[in-house]
C-alpha cells in the first residue's frame, strides 16, 4: 500500500471518461488509498454495476500513458488490480473507452501528472515472441494452450456431449444439449452420409460429431486433433462404447493428411479460425486431395465483419490470454480461397444468432460453477474465460463476428449428384 494521492487533473479526467459512457451502468473506482470515485454513465444513477480496485498507482500511470485496456488485464494477473461486479459492464466499458478523447490541453496535463505516479514493479509479461518452430509445431502449441486446460474444466460448462462449437437452435426454448444434437444431425444430413462411407473430421475436438455419425449414420469415422487431452478422451470413449472397429482418432496435423483419395466425406467444425489466412491454400488443398470423387466437404467456421489485423482489444485479449495465433477473416476471403483451391461452393448457411445464444448458455453455465472452475484452473484464469465468453457473445450480437457453414464439392467432379433444392439435401 502506498500513500501516493491521485492528482487532481487525473481524477477529473477519470470522472469525465466514465461520465461520458452512454450506457445504463454505474462504476465505483477505488484507488490504492482510501480515495473512491463513483460515476454514473450518461443513462443511469443506479447502484454500481462494476467496481474497479487500483491496488498500485502504477496501474493508473500505465493505462493513462499507454491508453491500452490490456494494461488492466496484466495488472490483474499480477495482483495490482481487482474487478468485481458485472463483467459485461467491464467489456462495454472497454469498447467505449477507446472512443473517448480528452481535449489536447487536458490530455497533456493528464499525461504529465501520470508521469509523477510511481511505475509498476517489473513483472513477467504474457506477450509471446515469434516462434522459430515449424508451423505444425507452433499450431500444436497453440491448440494445447487452449484445449489442454483440462477436460474436467470444459465438462463444467459445455453440454453433455462436450461440443465446443456453435449449436443450432431450431426454436428459442431448445436446451443447449438439444441444440447441439440438432447441429450434429444437421451436419450429417448436409453431407448426405450413407452407411459404409468414410468420414474425415479435421479438428475433431472431443469427438461428438464422429460418434454421432458412426452410431446414427453407420459411417466409418476418422478424426484428427492436436490436443493430447482430447485424444485421450476420444480413445476412452471409443473403448467404452465399443467403437474401435468403426472410429479412429489420431494426433495429426491437417498438413499430414493422406494425399490420395481416402475419404467419402469431410467436415471441419471450428478449425479454420486457427489455420490462418496464409495457410488457407494448403488447408483446402490437403482436404480436397484426401477426398474421393463425388465427395463433399462441410466447412464450419467463425468469420469477422472486418478482417482481423491484431489491433483490436478483442483480438489482442484472445490471442494473448485465450487462444494464441487465432485469425478471423471475412466470409468472402474464405470462400475465395476455397474456390482458388479447387472447390465449388454448393451452399452457405449463416448461424450468427445461434452462436450468440450458444455463448450465453456457456457463460451462464460457467457462472453456476464458478467455485468448481476456480478450484480447477484458478480464479484469475476463470475470470478471463468468463470475459472471453461474454465478450464473444456481445461480438456476435453486435455483428462484429459471424459464423457460416459452407458446403463444398470438388470442381473436378463433372456430374451434379446432389438434389436440386436445399430441402432435398436435408431430408
Amino acid at each position: 500500500m502506498t500513500s501516493t494521492t491521485v492528482p487532481t487533473g487525473i481524477r477529473d479526467a477519470v470522472q469525465d471518461i466514465f461520465a461520458s459512457i452512454n450506457l445504463p451502468l454505474r462504476y465505483c473506482i477505488n484507488f490504492w488509498d482510501t480515495d473512491q470515485l463513483q460515476v454514473s454513465g450518461a443513462k443511469t444513477d443506479a447502484a454500481p454495476s462494476l467496481t474497479l480496485q487500483f491496488r498500485h498507482p502504477g496501474v493508473l500511470r500505465a493505462i493513462l500513458l499507454k491508453r491500452d485496456p490490456l494494461v488492466l488485464a496484466d495488472a490483474y494477473l499480477n495482483g495490482f488490480f481487482e474487478i468485481s461486479g458485472k463483467l459485461e459492464a467491464l467489456i462495454l466499458l472497454f469498447r467505449q473507452m477507446s472512443r473517448f478523447q480528452l481535449q489536447p490541453a487536458r490530455q497533456l496535463r493528464t499525461w504529465l501528472e501520470a508521469l509523477t505516479l510511481p511505475p509498476l514493479p517489473e513483472t513477467s509479461s504474457p506477450e509471446t515472441s515469434p516462434s522459430s518452430a515449424p508451423p505444425s509445431e507452433t499450431d500444436r502449441q497453440a491448440i494445447q494452450h487452449h484445449y489442454d486446460v483440462g477436460n474436467a474444466f470444459y465438462r463444467l460448462w459445455l453440454d453433455s456431449h462436450l461440443v465446443y462449437s456453435c449449436a443450432h437452435f431450431e426454436h428459442p426454448e431448445m436446451s443447449l444439449d438439444e441444440a447441439q444434437m440438432a447441429k450434429l444431425d444437421l451436419i450429417c444430413r448436409k453431407l448426405r452420409l450413407q452407411p459404409g462411407e468414410t468420414l474425415l473430421d479435421v479438428g475433431c475436438g472431443w469427438g461428438a460429431l464422429l460418434r454421432w455419425a458412426v452410431t446414427h449414420y453407420g459411417v466409418q469415422g476418422y478424426g484428427i486433433t492436436l490436443s493430447d487431452e482430447q485424444l485421450a478422451f476420444n480413445r476412452q470413449q471409443i473403448e467404452a462404447q465399443g467403437l474401435g472397429e468403426r472410429l479412429q482418432i489420431e494426433l495429426r496435423d491437417y498438413r499430414d493428411l493422406p494425399q490420395a483419395p481416402t475419404f467419402d466425406k469431410a467436415v471441419s467444425v471450428g478449425m479454420i479460425e486457427h489455420v490462418g489466412k496464409k495457410n488457407y491454400p494448403i488447408y483446402f488443398d490437403r482436404i480436397r486431395a484426401s477426398l474421393k470423387p463425388g465427395g463433399l466437404f462441410l466447412n464450419h467456421g467463425i468469420t469477422a465483419t472486418r478482417e482481423w489485423d491484431g489491433s483490436s482489444i478483442g483480438e489482442r485479449f484472445i490471442n494473448r490470454y485465450i487462444f494464441p495465433n487465432g485469425e478471423l477473416t471475412r466470409l468472402s476471403t474464405t470462400l475465395t480461397a476455397a474456390e482458388d483451391n479447387g472447390w465449388e461452393v454448393v451452399d452457405v448457411d449463416g448461424w450468427r444468432p445461434h452462436y450468440a445464444k450458444t455463448l450465453r448458455h456457456w457463460a451462464a453455465n460457467l457462472e453456476r460453477v464458478l467455485e468448481r472452475a476456480t478450484d480447477l484452473v484458478g480464479d484469475r484464469e476463470t475470470l478471463f474465460w468468463r470475459i472471453y465468453l461474454i465478450g464473444s457473445a456481445l461480438a456476435f450480437e453486435n455483428n462484429d463476428m459471424g459464423i457460416y457453414q459452407a458446403l463444398l464439392r470438388p470442381q473436378t467432379d463433372p456430374e451434379w449428384t446432389l438434389p436440386l433444392t436445399r430441402n432435398g439435401w436435408l431430408c
